[in-house]
């Protein structure tokens, strides 16, 4: 009774939590059509037989992605579905060009990506606020019969039409981006970490997977310095393969500067943990081992001085070669360390 119970409030509060944030969306994109070229000659009371004056369509309209840095989710397109662009004004007569189709600006948190939903190539990545990309460029408005005068054609009957516009379903994804990122399994204290070294108050219990969506966090340093640390979810054995929370949020660690891996100091194999940890995220992108790294041991209030000794001699002989990595003891709840982490991160992000 109490498993079905635990079972059915862990469901309510994902769907509770993916309400809030939300890091992929697919969305249908419609730039606008062109407007036509004008056929159109000179008249006035003055000229019965004027040469051609039709002006040029104006463009149609972009759908264009605009980073943001008040926004940190998706949530805001999760029921926009189609976004649709004007189309251009046709030319008119006296050489007037149509007005342009207006553009579809789609503000999105930074650290976007955008991928062509048929290929899953990416097509473009939002890094900077403010920065304007052109996801779906509007059709080009079509030029009108005064531009195709020439000494043997002086009166053309054409125009150009304008072009169309495209329609295009897009996947928008959020990588977030902060300097320090947490990996481990779940209940490895990433949570307890992030509430003690930052304001975020992540929540925190004593069961796997208490944290369903990443949190983010302004680490205080020293001299008024700062630097993010994002708590991202769990991750287990088999996760690039979409095993637990795996495929939906391994990407995020793709934006960190810095990783610190935590493992709990009671577990029975600290190395052995540490490599499947790295393993999972070699499977999934070969490029996050060239992360700078950090193995920081968890819970070390349960230690005692003698017994730490012996397993920093025990890790200092294991952790070599291609696993060689420079680790910490430290505990979340009696603070021991906690100064020491921080200077370990800081100087490993300015290095």
């Amino acid at each position: 009774m109490r498993f079905c119970v635990r079972s059915f409030l862990f469901v309510e509060r994902e769907k509770k939590m993916d309400n809030n944030f939300v890091d992929y969306v697919k969305v249908c994109c419609r730039s606008g059509k062109g407007g036509a070229g004008s056929v159109h000659f000179h008249r006035d009371k003055l000229t019965a037989f004027g040469g051609p004056d039709g002006g040029n369509g104006g463009r149609g309209g972009h759908i264009i992605l605009r980073g943001n840095k008040q926004l940190w989710t998706l949530i805001h397109l999760k029921y926009r579905k189609h976004i649709i662009a004007e189309g251009g004004v046709n030319g008119s007569s006296g050489n007037k060009s149509g007005k342009e189709g207006g553009d579809e600006y789609l503000d999105v948190p930074l650290g976007t990506i955008a991928r062509d939903e048929e290929t899953g190539e990416i097509e473009c990545e939002i890094t900077e606020d403010g920065q304007e990309i052109i996801l779906v460029p509007g059709g080009r408005g079509g030029m009108g019969n005064a531009n195709f005068k020439n000494s043997v054609q002086q009166n053309p009957q054409y125009a150009q039409p304008g072009e169309n516009g495209k329609t295009e379903w897009k996947i928008l994804e959020l990588k977030v981006l902060a300097d320090v990122g947490l990996v481990g399994f779940p209940n490895a204290g990433k949570s307890t970490l992030l509430s003690v070294v930052s304001a975020a108050k992540p929540e925190i219990a004593n069961y796997p997977f208490t944290t369903l969506v990443p949190n983010l966090g302004i680490v205080g340093y020293r001299d008024h310095k700062s630097f993010v640390m994002a708590d991202i979810p769990g991750i287990i054995e088999g996760a690039h393969e979409g095993k637990g929370l795996g495929l939906r949020f391994l990407r995020h660690i793709e934006r960190n500067s810095s990783l610190l891996f935590l493992v709990s100091c009671d577990s029975k194999d600290i190395v052995s943990e540490y490599k499947i940890l790295l393993n999972e995220l070699k499977k999934y992108n070969p490029e996050l081992l060239d992360k700078k790294r950090i193995l920081g041991i968890s819970k070390a209030d349960m230690l005692d001085e003698e017994l730490e000794n012996e397993m920093t001699k025990d890790l200092k002989k294991r952790l070599t070669g291609k696993n060689k990595v420079p680790f910490i003891f430290f505990s979340s709840a009696s603070q021991k360390n906690i100064i020491q982490l921080k200077d370990m991160l800081w100087e490993q992000l300015n290095s």
